[in-house]
Parts: C-alpha cells; structure tokens; sequence
C-alpha cells in the first residue's frame, strides 16, 4: 500500500501474544491515519464504561501517510486511549524522528491491549518484536530512562518513556520523546505507566512505498523551496514559541496568577531573546523540519538541559503561577519533563492550590509549608509530591477538578478546566472564538484543536456573530495535520499554504482527496469523538461545555482589558451558534441525520443499543 507501513502491531501485555495484520486500503482511504485510526479503533474496539487505568483499556500509537516521506515537517505520531483524566475520548500528538523510524519498520498502529504484571519495555526492530524487563529502568525520569536505553540498544533506536508521574498514574502524565518533545495532554503516560510499560523502542530499515515516486521528490522539494521563502521564516527559527509571552502579554491573553488576570507585570523577561541570551544552546528539529523551533536549553544557576520551555510551559508555569525568571521557568520545565508530567496540567493544578493557599482554602498543615505565587521553592515541593503521589500531592495528582470538589469552598469556580482537562495558555475572556474553540474541543480545554485568538482581534473582540463558523473551520484544519502525520506549525506560524496537501498526498498514497474531500473526513472524525464522549457520559451535552465560573462571573483584574468578562448569555449564543451550525442539537448532542451524513450510521446504532435517545 502506498505511503504507509502497511501493518498494525498488536501487543498484548497480559499474555505476551503479538499479531502483525495488514492495514486495510478501505481503512486507510476513509480514515487516513494518526488520530483518524486512533479515534475509530477506540470506538470500535472499548467496551463503554471501562476503567481507563484498566487492563481493558487499549494505548494506540499511530501516525500518518506523510510522516516519514519526503514531505516537510513529517514527524507527528499520536497516542490514544480513554483518558483517565476526562474519562473520554483522549489522544495526544508529539514530533520528533519516532514517527519516521515506526514507517520504516512496517507500522502505521500499534496496540497495547491487556498488562504486564511487571515493568517491561516494547522492542521493536522491524518484524522482530520483544516484550523486555524494565526493572532496572523503572523509577527513572523520562530522560534518564531513554539515555539509559539509547546506551543499550544504539543510537539508532527511537524511543518514547515514561517517569515516574507515569509509574505512580499521575492523570496527566505525559510520554516523552527526544530529550524533549512530549505527547502531554489527557494522561497518556498514565495509561502506559498502567500497562506497566516504561518504553517504547523501534528502529526501522524499510522503505515507504510511494505511489509517484518522482512527483513526490519534486513536490517535496518545491515544498521545502516555499517554507524557506517564508519572510518570518528566520524569527520563527530563533525563537520558536518563547517568541510568543510577550506578545500575548501586550494583547492581554497571557493567563496569570491562576488566570484571574491576563497580563502579568514583569513578563517581558520571559522574551524569547533573552531566553536565546541566556539559555538557548543550539535550535533543534523534528524530522523533515525546515523551520526548527524547538530550543536546547542550559540552565546555569541548577546545571540542566532542557529543551524550552516552550510557550504553553512559560504561560502554565511563569504567567500562572508568577515566575517571571526564565532561567526559574527553564528550571521547573526541566523538573516536569524528568517526572514526566505535562506543563500545561501541572502548572495549572499548582497554580490552583496556590490560590487555594492564599485564600485560606487549604492550610499549612494540609499542604506541609506554606505555599506562594512565584514562590521557586513552592512549586518544586508541590510538584515532587504529585510526581510520587504523597500527602496533597495524591490529591492534586487526580487534577485541578477533582482537586477543586475534595477543598470544597468556592475553589470549583477557580478550578480551570473543561471536561476535567486543564486549561491551556491563552486567557480567553476577551476572545470569544478562543472561548468557545476551548469549550468544544473533544479532549477538553485544549488549544490543539482551535486556536483564534488573532480572529478575534482581526474582526473584533466584543462580536459574536460569526465567530462560532470560524472555530468549525479550524477545528476542522487545525486536526487535519494530526491525520497525515505532517506538522501544522508551517502553515500556523510561518503561513504555509493548505492547497500543497491534497496533490502531495495523491503523489505518496494514490488516493485523490480533494481539499474538500479532506475537512469532511477531519468532520467525520469530531462527530465520532463527541460521540465517545456521549457513549461514555450518559448525560453528556452542553453542561459539560462550560468554561469555570470565573470566565463568566469575574472580570479580568489588570492589564488591557482589566474588566472584560463574557456573560453566561453571550457563551450560550457562541454555543447555540456553534451546535446549529455543526447540524448537533442544542444539547450539543449529533444527531441521527448528521451521522449518517458523515457516514457514521454505525455510531447512530451502537449509541441507541446502549439507550442513547438520538434526536
């Protein structure tokens, strides 16, 4: 099959059985890959209801047509599972060189199913497939723990971990890869630590069958010519995403101090220049990257690399929780990425109980010491305690919304999340798309799927009329990327153009998508996540869209638009406006006509065997 490995690799960790099956063309046509074969292999293969920490609960690890080829930026691979942080559909994507390496050894899937009785680690060099002991591995960081393999099997091998947040099932544990990129949101690395798996090693020596060989080599370097021509090519190479603070600061989206302001005095030493000045030692691509914005970093004043920290890191863990010493930030980034934890939760959570610390909610003799915003010593005690799950750790460790309900008092309206899943780094009470494009993403609040804060200041940040169309739009863009295995960031940041994709994916994989024929599937593939969430939640709907209290009560506190909020009517237009025009009802809720429009009559019949009541 043309542009794909052409296998799915299923692992069972309970018995140690392993099946190679040959992925379907039907399959590859109508799903493309990466989140497309993830979201439909869930729905078709979980049980609703299960334990997401549960050995039936499945990890599914996948990528796209275009990762691995000639394309530029073809380095995505996703991770799947019911997220044991929302108790829904969870998925997260990350760069790197370890989607190419699972290409070249013959797989687009592979499944975890079952698990192991004992920390093991998945070897994988082609056809040749081994479940190994990882005792000596476990209790290791993440980035310990894949120099400690690469010195074992190569440097050949590319290889994913978990630490110990994982191990100890920390909901928002993350995967890493690469010394520094990580599959971060929804708790993947939870569901791996599950498993009882610390890592995941492949190296690959076949060859990507490409349809148009040729056209493919051409397209492809005409593709490279273009991101190069670029005219913010070079700041976007020097910076990256630490480029980012300041500007967000100056339009007032910055989230700062548990996201009661978005501007925080003293951010401009969060600039990217002076992290390059003080931090950066060398820029650092994923594979195929023609604008490299990932930065390795050393931190002088605690003697560590790090790569970053990265936009959403500065905004999570400097704007939330006060740290305006990038050097500090660079420090607590380092942390979470050895115990495995993502930035943007932690930071989120941290940055809750330190507001719950100020405003009595929690004691000293809850916590252990007396917690502080900008307070160094603060979040490295908090952040330990929830990497090993003791004392107030074990509580923060299920995340900011389950911490919310067990402090009680008013901290439930402060508890920054949708659908339990943290917010991300844009503070969103005076952009209403952004608003809403959080609200509705399928994994929770998460910027991944729709990102517009620049719609709303192009067309006006007070209207709500249109804004709902430009967020279904994006959500349908934006996740696109996470289906071909293609990086979005050169068509976000530096304005690469979308018409390259559909005539680059007819030269790889022989199949003659029109832009068009790609949004539906990218469509078909949201209506079947907010489906798993329907299955999963009985009365899951509209109530589980809204943002926390404090977005819709309290008025931002400084900065530009210090007294800006949206009402609790204006979010109910966005998402009136919003459901009517994704053909759902106004309960948030598909319905039948819609799904079979998509193509999804199989979702209409399992959702109505399980009571589900379909307008």
């Amino acid at each position: 099959m043309y542009g794909y490995g052409g296998n799915i690799l299923r692992i069972n960790l309970t018995t140690g059985e392993m099946n190679i099956q040959p992925l379907s063309q039907d399959m590859a046509r109508e799903w493309i890959g990466q989140r497309g074969f993830i979201a439909k292999i869930l729905w078709d293969e979980l049980k609703p209801g299960i334990d997401p920490l549960g050995p039936a609960n499945k990890l599914v690890m996948s990528t796209g047509p275009l990762a691995g080829t000639l394309v530029p930026a073809g380095g995505k691979v996703s991770f799947g599972a019911k997220s044991p942080a929302t108790g829904i559909y969870g998925e997260s994507c990350m760069g790197g060189h370890i989607a190419a390496e699972m290409k070249y050894a013959g797989y687009d899937v592979i499944i975890l199913e079952g698990a192991s009785s004992k920390p093991c680690y998945i070897y994988i060099k082609d056809d040749q497939v081994e479940i190994r002991d990882a005792s000596h591995l476990w209790g290791k960081g993440a980035i310990q723990t894949e120099k400690a393999l690469k010195d074992e099997l190569g440097e050949e091998f590319q290889i994913c971990t978990i630490g110990p947040a994982g191990e100890k099932l920390v909901k928002y544990a993350c995967i890493s890869h690469d010394f520094g990129r990580q599959a971060g949101r929804t708790g993947m690395g939870t569901v791996m630590g599950s498993k009882k798996v610390k890592a995941i090693a492949i190296c690959g020596h076949n060859s990507i069958p490409l349809a148009d060989l040729e056209a493919t080599v051409v397209k492809g370097k005409e593709m490279l010519k273009g991101c190069f021509a670029k005219e913010n090519l070079d700041e976007w190479q020097n910076y990256g995403t630490a480029g980012v603070p300041v500007w967000a600061n100056n339009i007032g989206a910055f989230p700062t101090k548990n996201f009661q302001s978005s501007y925080l005095e003293g951010n401009e030493n969060l600039d990217g220049k002076i992290m390059r000045e003080k931090m950066v030692v060398n820029d650092k691509g994923c594979f195929g990257c023609p604008s490299p914005c990932g930065k390795y970093c050393y931190v002088k004043p605690y003697n560590v690399y790090t790569e970053g920290p990265e936009y959403e890191t500065t905004a999570l863990i400097g704007g939330n929780c006060v740290f305006t010493d990038i050097e500090q930030i660079g420090y607590l980034n380092y942390l979470c990425d050895e115990l495995g934890l993502d930035t943007i939760s932690a930071g989120n959570v941290i940055g809750f109980a330190m507001e719950c610390f100020e405003k009595g909610i929690l004691t000293r003799e809850q916590v252990g010491m007396e917690l502080k915003f900008g307070d160094l010593e603060s979040f490295k005690y908090l952040v330990e305690k929830i990497a090993a799950r003791e004392g107030i750790g074990n509580i923060l460790a299920e995340g900011v919304k389950y911490a919310a309900e067990q402090f009680g008092g008013d901290s439930i309206k402060f508890a920054i999340q949708v659908k339990g899943l943290e917010w991300s780094g844009y503070e969103s009470r005076s952009a209403p798309s952004n608003m809403l494009a959080y609200m509705t993403c399928d994994l929770g609040a998460h910027h991944n799927r729709a990102w517009s804060v620049t719609h709303d200041i192009a067309v006006g940040r007070k209207v709500l009329e249109g804004k709902a169309r430009k967020v279904i739009e994006l959500q349908h863009i934006r996740p696109f990327f996470d289906l071909i295995g293609c990086c979005r960031l050169q068509w976000v940041e530096i304005g690469f153009e979308l018409e390259h994709y559909p005539e680059v994916l007819r030269y790889v994989t022989g199949f003659d998508y029109s832009q068009d024929d790609l949004m539906k599937i990218s469509e078909k593939v949201w209506n079947l996540t907010r489906a798993f969430a329907w299955r999963e939640i009985e009365d899951f709907g509209r109530k589980y869209d809204y943002p926390p209290a404090r977005f819709y009560e309290e008025t931002v506190t400084t900065g530009p638009n210090a007294g800006d909020v949206l009402s609790k009517e204006e979010l109910d237009f966005l998402l009136d406006d919003y459901y009517k025009l994704r053909g759902w009802d106004l309960n948030g809720l598909p319905t039948r006509e819609k799904l079979e429009q998509m193509g999804l009559g199989f979702v209409v019949r399992q959702l109505e065997s399980y009571g589900r009541k379909i307008s």
